[in-house]
Parts: C-alpha cells; structure tokens; sequence
C-alpha cells in the first residue's frame, strides 16, 4: 500500500526528490503515515480502512491535535492526502 500512495502523491505532482537530490514531500508523507500507524498501532491497510475515524484525532480540535500540527501540520496534511489516496482506491 505504501508503494501504491508514493506513486498517486508522484502522479498528482509531489516530488520525489528535490533538485539536490534529497528525499522530498512523497517521503516525508510517507514517514509521517509510518509514525501515525506506529502512534495508533495499526498497519497501513488497517489505518486505510479506518481513516475516516482517525484523521479527526489529528485535526484541529482533535484530541492528538498537537501531534497533526508537528512541522507546520505536516502530519494532518499527510494524513489528508493519504484519506484521498484511499477514497480514490
């Protein structure tokens, strides 16, 4: 599954690498999916199938809000867009 969300991030214009080379938003997405299923001990497909109940923990109001909002709301934003990933399965 992990594989499948870094190639819709890629198709919908996130960048992989950035032009030095580093790892980019598709990886840090993906790092940050890791750390919320490691937070909620599930894996990738389980967090799949209960996304719409977990996302709001991390959004605003939400009682791990503090967590979404780490590095400039990294976490939420990853967590929204891997919610879409699963809607558009």
């Amino acid at each position: 599954m992990k594989e499948a969300f870094k190639k819709y991030l890629i198709d919908r214009g996130y960048k992989y690498v950035t032009p030095s080379g580093n790892p980019s938003t598709v990886d840090d997405y993906c790092n940050r999916v890791d750390r919320i299923t490691a937070e909620e001990n599930l894996t990738w497909q389980e967090l799949a199938e209960r996304i719409d109940d977990i996302l709001p923990y991390y959004d605003k109001g939400g009682r791990k809000q503090y967590i979404g909002e780490k590095s400039h709301r990294s976490f939420i934003n990853a967590l929204k867009r891997f919610s879409e990933f699963v809607k558009s399965l």
